[in-house]
């Protein structure tokens, strides 16, 4: 039997302030709206004549190149406009969407105030992320810290805001491992560990993109103290394709999470360089099928993973909307019932992200009162 959160009132800490835990909603676990991995993804194109693409803005006509380039473009792993996010999330949020998990971190354009008001333009709960993700992509100062300074920052971030701003992160993660994992990102996990454990909140993860990564991060955040319950592995698609992979990820307590919905196409890289076929949809739900048989329903997220432009409905993706607006739909015609529907989207989001209320101190509270407009957080 998979354990919830603590018990206690229960509640989700969004960017605009705590909300009971049962209002979270429809939500999607692992997405991002303002991002910039240019620095650490770009890979110059692999064919000579193709290397003037690597300039061009992000427009239709190389959109099939994209999909099978997505890393050889400056402009589109960039994602830096307000106005964009707020078009995108309009359409996630007719299509059903309540609530969204942003896991952006230091290093690749985590934007606490951004977060904010794109959050109050869509009346949208938006989730931040804490921590660090990969070891490319940590600032420099990273290097000096001990992982108790990490644990102290982590908490910091959930108990008091991002620095002065008041606004506090909900979840920690995605905190992600290279292919080795490196001795600093093992120091970052076993520090999200330690701190996941006394909050008591959801840590999302970002393997390597090989099969062993998965099992290799369980054991560094079960040697941490980390409740395993509240872990969630991302990006399985990518990363664990057989079923034995699969209920053994579940088995450890994890969550396993399928975020890479409406990507369908085995990029040249980094996919095909780690000799991954990407799923389709169709294989994803079979996955998913698979393990609500094997009855792992209670540990399923699910997202998209939407970090650049081509992903994105304004530039011919499939948008943030997709899972809701097109899958949902589908599900039942795949063999889903509702109330398994309901758990997907609902029901165990709730679970991963829930936690105790956070006592905060009095100058957090009123930093709080001011961002939402007066409203105690």
């Amino acid at each position: 039997m998979v354990q919830g959160p603590p018990s206690g009132e229960m509640v989700v800490q969004t960017v605009l302030g705590d909300i009971p835990a049962d209002s979270l909603g429809k939500t999607m676990c692992h997405e991002h709206l303002l991002v910039d991995q240019g620095h650490i993804s770009f890979r110059p194109p692999d064919r000579p004549e193709d290397a003037p693409l690597a300039d061009r803005p992000v427009a239709l006509d190389i959109f099939g190149w994209l999909q099978w380039n997505w890393m050889s473009n400056h402009d589109n792993l960039v994602l830096d406009s307000e106005s964009l996010a707020i078009d995108e999330l309009r359409m996630y949020k007719r299509a059903g969407g309540d609530s969204l998990i942003d896991c952006t971190l230091p290093g690749i354009g985590r934007d606490p105030g951004g977060l904010v008001r794109i959050s109050r333009a869509v009346g949208l709960h938006i989730v931040m992320g804490a921590g660090y993700y990969v070891g490319a992509t940590y600032p420099a100062y990273v290097a000096g810290m001990s992982e108790d300074d990490i644990t102290a920052e982590i908490i910091r971030e959930f108990r008091v805001g991002v620095g002065d701003t008041g606004i506090r992160a909900g979840s920690i993660g995605e905190i992600g491992s290279s292919v080795p994992i490196t001795e600093e990102e093992k120091k970052v996990f076993r520090a999200a560990g330690r701190a996941q454990a006394e909050l008591g909140c959801g840590l999302t993860t970002h393997p390597g993109r090989v099969r062993d990564s998965p099992f290799e991060i369980i054991e560094l955040l079960r040697g941490a103290g980390a409740d395993l319950s509240r872990v969630v592995i991302g990006h399985i698609d990518r990363t664990v394709p057989d079923i034995d992979g699969l209920r053994r990820i579940a088995e450890a307590g994890c969550f396993v999470q399928y975020d890479l919905f409406g990507t369908e196409t085995t990029a040249t890289f980094p996919y095909q360089h780690y000799g991954i076929d990407m799923p389709s949809d169709a294989q994803r739900l079979d996955r998913i099928a698979a393990l609500v048989k094997a009855g792992h329903g209670d540990q399923l997220l699910v997202a998209h993973d939407v970090g650049s432009k081509h992903r994105t409905r304004r530039y011919g993706g499939v948008g943030y909307d997709h899972f809701l607006r097109d899958i949902v739909p589908w599900m039942p015609k795949r063999g889903f019932d509702q109330a398994t529907i309901q758990k997907i989207i609902v029901d165990n989001p709730r679970r991963a992200f829930a936690m105790t209320v956070v006592q905060r101190s009095d100058d957090a509270k009123a930093k709080a009162r001011d961002r939402v407009g007066g409203v105690a957080a």
